[in-house]
C-alpha cells in the first residue's frame, strides 16, 4: 500500500514522502496512529494544501521536544523489585513501568516514548532510550534493585571511578604480606 507520510519515522521517511508499505502496518499503526495517509490523489490534493501547516506542527513539536530533553537526558530512575537469589526478577520492568517512574519525577515522557526492545528481567543498571520526537532521542539510566540501600550501593560502585587491575592487584597483595606478619597479640 503507499502512503503519504505526515510524520518523519526513522525506517521509512521525511514528512511529504510516499513510501510503499506492508497493508497490515499501514492499516493496523500507520493510519489510526495518523502518521500518515493514503495516497490516493485526493489525500495528495489535501497533503499539498496543508502541507505548511503539517511542517510546522512538527517544528513546534519539535521544538518542545528539546525543551523536555534537556530536563531528561542522563535521568537516574530507581525501581524496587523482588528478586532470587541470582538476580533474577520475579517479573519484569516494561517501558510502562519507566514511563511511570520518569513522570513521578516530573518528566513528560509517556509509555511510547521509552524503547525497550525487551523487558528488563534482571537487577543491575541499565541504559535506557527515550525517543520524545523521532529527532529527539535521550538516554535515562534505569537503575533496578531490591531495596533503596542496595540501589544506592551499585550506583556508587557504577560510577566509582575505575582502577587497573594491575594496581588493584597490588593493593590486595600489599594487604596480603602486611597481615601475615601479624599475630594474633599483634592484632590485639
Amino acid at each position: 500500500m503507499k502512503v503519504i507520510l505526515i510524520e518523519r519515522l526513522a525506517n521509512l521517511g521525511n514528512i511529504g514522502d510516499t513510501v510503499t508499505v506492508k497493508d497490515g502496518y499501514a492499516r493496523n499503526y500507520l493510519l489510526p496512529q495518523k502518521k500518515a495517509l493514503r495516497a490516493t490523489k485526493s489525500n495528495v490534493e489535501f497533503f499539498e494544501a496543508k502541507r505548511a501547516e503539517i511542517v510546522a506542527r512538527n517544528d513546534q513539536l519539535h521544538k518542545s521536544a528539546e525543551v523536555a530533553a534537556k530536563t531528561v537526558d542522563n535521568a537516574v530512575v530507581v525501581l524496587i523489585r523482588a528478586s532470587g537469589d541470582d538476580g533474577r526478577l520475579f517479573g519484569s520492568v516494561s517501558a510502562r513501568d519507566i514511563a511511570v517512574a520518569l513522570q513521578e519525577k516530573k518528566h513528560a515522557v509517556e509509555r511510547q516514548h521509552v524503547v525497550l526492545p525487551n523487558p528488563i528481567k534482571t537487577l543491575g543498571i541499565f541504559d535506557v532510550k527515550i525517543e520524545l520526537h523521532p529527532e529527539v532521542t535521550v538516554n535515562v539510566k534505569v537503575n533496578v534493585a531490591r531495596s533503596e540501600s542496595e540501589a544506592e550501593a551499585a550506583w556508587k560502585a557504577a560510577t566509582a571511578p575505575k582502577q587497573s587491575k594491575a594496581k588493584a592487584a597490588a593493593e590486595d597483595a600489599f594487604e596480603e604480606v602486611t597481615t601475615e606478619g601479624k599475630t594474633e597479640e599483634d592484632a590485639a
